[in-house]
């Protein structure tokens, strides 16, 4: 066995995590280097045990949980910032083949033809339902008004 290898062990041996075996222990016995390394950190870990811990204030958990929580919402958000922006330019690269392909296939001349086509559906529907806006808005003023007054009266009325 080699001195690393004992020294690496020292800490967890001085805690008791680590029970030394054979060869470790061989080793502590006949080194006097990781020896005095292994009865360093028994003193050091005796001290530590004798010293009191201090008590957490009592808004201890709630300041942490609060830290951790408003961590975990930053690096939520990063990552949300990352999967629109990542989805933004998957839609913005279909858009863009999708308007190639049409414009290769010639048929943004027949998208064209067929916007004006709605276009033009589409003013001569309002000129024909445009004499009819006045009656329906009467209408529905008229029933507003009336919804109105039997709230009024309602109102009042107690049983």
């Amino acid at each position: 066995m080699y001195c690393d290898e004992a020294l690496d062990a020292v800490e967890a041996v001085a805690a008791g995590e680590v029970a030394p075996d054979g060869r470790l222990a061989e080793h502590y016995a006949t080194c006097p280097n990781c020896s005095t390394a292994l009865a360093s950190a028994r003193e050091l870990e005796r001290l530590l045990q004798l010293r009191p811990s201090p008590k957490p204030s009592g808004q201890f958990t709630t300041r942490t949980m609060a830290r951790v929580r408003r961590a975990r919402w930053k690096r939520e958000q990063v990552l949300d910032l990352g999967f629109n922006l990542a989805i933004a330019i998957v839609v913005l690269a279909a858009v863009v083949g999708v308007w190639m392909l049409v414009d290769r296939s010639g048929l943004t001349a027949v998208s064209s033809d067929a916007v004006d086509m709605v276009g033009r559906g589409l003013v001569a529907l309002a000129q024909r339902i445009a004499p009819s806006v006045p009656v329906y808005a009467g209408a529905m003023a008229l029933l507003a008004t009336a919804l109105g007054i039997w709230w009024w009266a309602e109102r009042g009325a107690s049983f």
